[in-house]
């Protein structure tokens, strides 16, 4: 089980080499905003990489989708790719190219494997494709459900190229696009070869025995822990005037449990809506992460849940919806009120800081570290990436070879982390010069609510966005904001600082 657990995930972390190697643009290459997993016959998750959570957690809604939209037409040499959040995608930007595995002789497809990347710039109304006003989800983008990207081996480009310049907002730089999906079929390619070569050594029956061995595994794991949980709820308030509510109820007798998300605000007009997906992935983590033992991240872990999210609220909303936010923001707040709910740990920065600029040229996407909460027996971390996002930060020299802006600062925001017996880790200063004029967007929360502190430890320090012109005006931005920036005008991001566990001695 362990060879096979290790063997799973190895090949997923090979997907994902690929991926960054051969892809273009900087939010691939060099931020590593992506995730590659391997899915069975039904499109459940088996294993993945350690990547980004919110795309792994969601994925196989876009494997099912593919799987029942083509059932009897697919061929070998077939790839498939979506986004629409209605669909089993996220929010726009992130693009899922999918690639049946099909085996010898057989007709129907044994496996499949996908790749997920964020791509700088899908359309929308802001350059970057992470628009802080969008009110509907034509707003965010060009919306792909379940197109065939590759016939039997045959790239179809010409018509993959007029999607992306088509509808009301099409893409800045579908040369990019194409570019990176060009890499995640190469990913995937890898992830086929792989799992034919691991077919060869261990035979086919060996290997799908050892698929569900390791979903078992992963249900008996999550059920082991559930029997030291407690009932617990936890309402947890966004900036916007939303609210995240969440009531957990154990049965230990079953060592299964109920995940009610009754309460929560109705569906907004904003774009901090959820897809039901992206829900389920945090539900997915949160407990994945309550497990001890070494087991890939899969579909096992959810078995013993039962997931209640009410139809028509901010986590199950109705098309056309705006989500951009929901994927990012609301995804991270969600995992947040599951921990306060479980009364595990103080919450982490409930943001992602998400930063773009762009004009007609450039489009740049970014998020940006905070604190993470602490817990019983530990410090929170200061500017870290938490919970739902797992990308890196663009190396300065990359950044500024590459964008005509220049990184002023970076630094720890000493004394932000929430006091406690354990504290909670510190936000982030970020400073960036402009050379020429483009549009900058933040799309952001916890401005206005800290990350909340548990067992009686304080909330961390709220973040703050801030223009400072190159006349020395300062322009403050709410949660949400876009600006225009000239030369020399420098954007600056305060991130919030992690709650703290325990009173402070």
């Amino acid at each position: 089980l362990e060879v096979f657990n290790n063997l799973f995930m190895n090949i997923a972390e090979q997907m994902g080499l690929q991926l960054q190697n051969t892809a273009y643009s900087v939010n691939i290459k060099e931020r590593l905003d992506f995730s590659c997993a391997l899915f069975d016959t039904g499109g459940n998750l088996i294993a993945n990489a350690p990547h980004m959570p919110v795309h792994l957690g969601s994925m196989g809604e876009s494997i099912k989708t593919v799987i029942r939209e083509n059932a009897g037409q697919m061929q070998p040499g077939d790839v498939y790719v979506l986004n629409d959040p209605y669909h089993g995608g996220t929010h726009l930007p992130d693009i899922t190219v999918i690639t049946p595995v099909y085996l010898g002789t057989a007709a129907e497809p044994t496996f499949y494997v996908g790749s997920r990347g964020h791509h700088a710039d899908i359309g929308g109304i802001t350059p970057g494709s992470m628009p802080p006003f969008s009110t509907r989800i034509e707003e965010e983008g060009v919306q792909i459900n379940n197109v065939k990207l590759v016939d039997r081996g045959v790239l179809r480009e010409a018509e993959m190229v007029a999607l992306l310049e088509s509808g009301e907002y099409p893409s800045r730089n579908p040369a990019q696009n194409m570019a990176d999906l060009k890499a995640q079929i190469a990913a995937n390619e890898k992830g086929v070869q792989e799992l034919r070569k691991m077919v060869g050594q261990f035979s086919l029956s060996v290997v799908l025995a050892y698929m569900r061995h390791v979903q078992d595994n992963a249900e008996e794991s999550v059920r082991r822990v559930i029997t030291r949980l407690k009932d617990g709820a936890f309402t947890l308030p966004l900036d916007n005037g939303a609210q995240i509510k969440v009531a957990i109820r154990v049965d230990t007798q079953n060592r299964s449990a109920e995940i009610d998300f009754t309460g929560t605000s109705p569906q907004q007009t904003n774009n901090f809506n959820a897809p039901t997906a992206v829900c389920m992935a945090a539900v997915l983590y949160v407990f994945r992460t309550l497990v001890d033992d070494d087991i890939p991240l899969n579909a096992g872990c959810l078995k013993p849940l039962k997931v209640i999210i009410p139809a028509g609220s901010m986590l199950n909303p109705n098309p056309p919806a705006s989500v951009v936010a929901g994927n990012v923001e609301t995804s991270t707040c969600i995992t947040n009120a599951l921990y306060g709910a479980l009364g595990v740990m103080a919450a982490s920065q409930c943001t992602m800081n998400n930063f773009t600029f762009g004009n007609a040229r450039y489009q740049y996407y970014e998020t940006i570290s905070g604190g993470s909460g602490a817990g019983e027996g530990f410090n929170g971390t200061s500017v870290v990436q938490t919970h739902m996002t797992n990308s890196r930060l663009t190396d300065p020299e990359v950044l500024e070879f590459r964008f005509p802006v220049r990184l002023e600062s970076y630094e720890i925001r000493q004394g932000s982390g929430g006091a406690g017996r354990w504290v909670g880790g510190n936000g982030g200063v970020r400073r960036v010069k402009f050379l020429e004029p483009m549009t900058a967007s933040i799309l952001s929360n916890g401005r206005l609510y800290g990350a909340f502190g548990m067992a009686g430890g304080q909330p961390g320090q709220v973040g703050i966005n801030r223009v400072l012109r190159a006349d020395g005006r300062v322009e403050a931005l709410d949660h949400i904001g876009q600006t225009e920036m000239q030369p020399g005008d420098v954007f600056e991001i305060h991130t919030p600082g992690g709650g703290g566990f325990g009173k402070p001695l």
